[in-house]
């Protein structure tokens, strides 16, 4: 992992214009008002070794961990938001992007309203899905969490 560059990409996105259309971004995904961006990925673990996928899914969740650290240090410590109540929310209600699809793909997440720029950050590990590949994920949005 290269804990600068993914900062740096952090750091661009929170205040890099959001897109009008929903789409892919640079190592992502991006609609008005967010961010999606794959900081690390697997490659060919969707269905495959659950030996291979824990392992991998333990380093990116020390990677978020580092990350959190990180911006901790800059926005202050937080406690792990839960997305499992908000991905429940979403069978009953209308939960905004890109918050649904957050937990739809990953089960927690840090998160910050980063200063002075009228957005939001979390980094979360998206492992929910046992057919997909693992990823490190950093969403950057002007959404605030439901």
């Amino acid at each position: 992992m290269n804990i600068a560059r993914h900062l740096a990409l952090v750091d661009e996105l929170c205040f890099r214009p959001f897109p009008a259309e929903h789409g892919p971004s640079d190592g992502g995904t991006a609609g008005p008002g967010y961010f999606t961006a794959v900081l690390e990925g697997s490659r060919g673990l969707g269905g495959r070794d659950p030996g291979e996928r824990a392992a991998t899914v333990e380093q990116y969740e020390k990677d978020r961990d580092a990350l959190y650290e990180r911006l901790a240090r800059r926005w202050g410590e937080t406690a792990p938001f839960n997305l499992q109540t908000v991905l429940l929310r979403t069978e009953r209600e209308e939960i905004p992007e890109p918050w649904a699809d957050l937990s739809a793909r990953a089960r927690v997440a840090y998160l910050w309203e980063a200063e002075g720029t009228g957005r939001w950050v979390a980094v979360a590990v998206a492992d929910r899905d046992d057919t997909d590949e693992v990823r490190l994920l950093a969403v950057v949005t002007q959404e605030a969490p439901p």
